[in-house]
């Protein structure tokens, strides 16, 4: 019986088509759109993805990993202080100006990295060297600057030089980093260099990195920290989390791609549900005579689900697929943003399921309602 199913489905070519080509835009609108939005969640976090610490001291009031609010100097030794701290070092982070050799302006996220120990230094350096950023003037930029640059027709190599706030800034090294939130460059210096760069006020320091002693978690550490008044620490892991947190709670960006996703919905299951409904009404009469022969509702009800999710399937595979293929050209190109967890598919395929469901119960209330003698008339 369940053979006799799929070759009721297979065999009416239009209703298979339509059906599978809804289910695919459902699915790739879905996944896309979803995929996208994971993407941004990343490049949200950029920050504390790039510098590798585990602990994080900010300022009481900081909620996020992208809003600084300046600490006064000594709070570096009141962290090192705290028993169980390793080390601690400063960390300048700012949006600074850099003015290109043509005149032109380009705001870059400038990093001021620990003089001595190089803490948060880049994990992928493309051409260069780390060390030498103790040279002059030196700086570390990413390969975001690097094509923003080339764009406006300027080459960045090792030896250019720009001005940062009308400070003489030179290029030792090429990085790799992943994209920040704004896409503004990275570029990478010294602590002490980085103020001598940035806008002079009262407060400079950005927050403070730590690391536990051996035995002490991060988060033991950071609550430790915390006691600390006008101090707030976090756990690298944890601050990962809040910042993703307060993104979605404070900006329209999920919303807006819900309303993409819940609209993927509301088309899968018009499309789906409305063909399949027409596709059990012009089989009404083949269901009607297996009725007559002695079929159950439960075998015919076995059928039409199998028939349902055969579509679900494969719609969804398509779907999945063509996804994965954008995902693909884009993850070269940078941009847009683009991360598909396993959890991403996963969620999609229940979706599809559930539509199919429906789809499925619209097509079975016709035929609960179907009397055997109708096909003798």
């Amino acid at each position: 019986m369940l053979r006799i199913a799929l070759l009721m489905l297979f065999r009416d070519r239009a209703k298979y088509v339509m059906l599978v080509v809804g289910l695919t835009f459902c699915s790739l609108l879905m996944t896309q759109q979803t995929s996208v939005f994971c993407g941004i969640m990343l490049w949200t976090t950029a920050t504390v993805r790039n510098i590798d610490a585990k602990v994080w001291v900010f300022d009481a009031k900081v909620e996020q990993v992208n809003e600084v609010i300046p600490l006064r100097e000594i709070e570096v030794t009141r962290v090192r202080s705290i028993p169980g701290v390793e080390w601690a070092v400063p960390l300048y982070l700012g949006i600074e100006q850099a003015r290109l050799g043509d005149g032109s302006f380009q705001n870059v996220q400038l990093t001021g990295l620990d003089t001595a120990t190089f803490v948060g230094r880049p994990m992928e350096i493309l051409k260069g060297r780390v060390e030498d950023l103790r040279l002059p003037d030196a700086v570390i930029i990413d390969q975001v600057g690097v094509e923003k640059y080339r764009k406006k027709g300027i080459k960045i190599d090792i030896g250019t030089s720009f001005e940062i706030n009308d400070k003489r800034a030179e290029v030792v090294a090429i990085c790799h980093e992943n994209r920040s939130f704004l896409a503004q460059p990275y570029v990478f210096t010294t602590y002490d260099r980085a103020l001598q760069f940035a806008k002079p006020q009262r407060k400079m320091l950005s927050c403070v990195l730590a690391e536990p002693k051996l035995g002490i978690s991060a988060k033991e550490l950071a609550a430790r920290i915390s006691t600390i008044p006008g101090l707030r620490a976090f756990a690298r892991d944890d601050l990962f989390w809040t910042t993703i947190r307060w993104y979605i709670k404070n900006t329209g960006i999920p919303i807006s791609f819900g309303t993409v996703v819940i609209m993927g919905m509301i088309v899968g299951i018009a499309i789906a549900g409305q063909t399949f409904y027409l596709f059990i009404l012009d089989n009404l009469r083949y269901l009607a005579a297996l009725k007559a022969m002695g079929a159950r509702m439960p075998i015919l009800t076995a059928m039409v689900f199998l028939q349902s999710f055969s579509v679900g399937f494969v719609g969804f595979g398509i779907g999945a697929g063509l996804t994965t293929l954008f995902g693909l050209k884009v993850l070269k190109l940078e941009t847009p943003p683009f991360f598909m967890p396993w959890q991403v598919p996963v969620a999609v395929a229940g979706v599809i399921m559930l539509i199919c469901c429906f789809s499925a119960l619209i097509g079975l209330r016709q035929i609960a309602k179907l009397e055997p003698a109708v096909v003798f008339k």
